[in-house]
């Protein structure tokens, strides 16, 4: 899989909501992910059943993400966007992680996650979040 840019949308609670009405805008399939499905954060708070990760596919060839703000994080309108680099292709996405977070600040440090693949977050000198995720090379 080739790398990808796109926007990464944070949701007060209603990411599911969000993220299905883009899909009746756009188009394309939609992939929904919740906290309760992973064992994260979300257990035992109520939080089961919110958007952990959800993704939206077109065939114009649009990828949007989203996810509801997990518990104990901050969630601030106008600040809740970041932009994701995604794809398999470890060396690649770790050289952009060195260069974004240099000077930054690292809110997740690039590390494997309990859904398998190697993710972090961070905030570059110019204060731009970001989202790194690895997946495992498909064979």
């Amino acid at each position: 899989m080739a790398s990808r840019l796109n926007p990464y949308i944070s949701f007060s609670g209603d990411a599911r909501q969000a993220l299905e009405f883009y899909r009746s805008v756009l188009g394309g399939e939609l992939r929904l992910s919740t906290f309760g499905e992973f064992g994260g954060p979300g257990g035992g708070t109520g939080q089961d059943d919110k958007i952990m990760h959800g993704m939206l596919e077109t065939s114009s060839g649009f990828t949007l993400m989203g996810a509801d703000t997990p518990p104990g994080m901050e969630f601030r309108p106008g600040t809740n966007f970041a932009v994701s680099l995604s794809g398999d292709d470890a060396d690649e996405l770790k050289g952009y992680w060195e260069k974004l977070s240099d000077g930054g600040n690292v809110a997740v440090p690039l590390e494997k996650q309990m859904w398998g693949d190697v993710f972090g977050m961070c905030t570059d000198k110019f204060g731009i979040a970001w989202m790194v995720n690895i997946s495992e090379q498909q064979s």
